[in-house]
């Protein structure tokens, strides 16, 4: 169960990558150096798992900020007009 929660949490955090690029007003409200633990409303056994691991990672003084989200939107291609090019 433990490789489908890293796999999970490594999808949240390209998102959340993702977001804080695409919304960096949102950024400023997370304190420098800050310890961001992601939870997932309605997903206890992945925020529990979650928590553990920014427990362990944690260095010693950190700000703990907890971002919480309602889910992930279907996911979708991002190609741009592909072609099938036959030899």
């Amino acid at each position: 169960m433990i490789d489908i929660l890293e796999k999970r949490h490594a999808i949240l955090v390209a998102e959340f990558d993702r977001y804080v690029v695409e919304h960096p007003k949102f950024a400023t409200k997370i304190p420098q150096n800050a310890q961001i633990v992601l939870q997932v409303e309605g997903d206890e056994e992945y925020n529990e798992w979650s928590r553990q691991l920014a427990d362990k990672q944690r260095e010693s003084g950190q700000i703990v900020v907890y971002v919480k989200v309602k889910g992930l939107k279907p996911a979708k291609s991002r190609l741009i007009k592909p072609e099938v090019v036959l030899p």
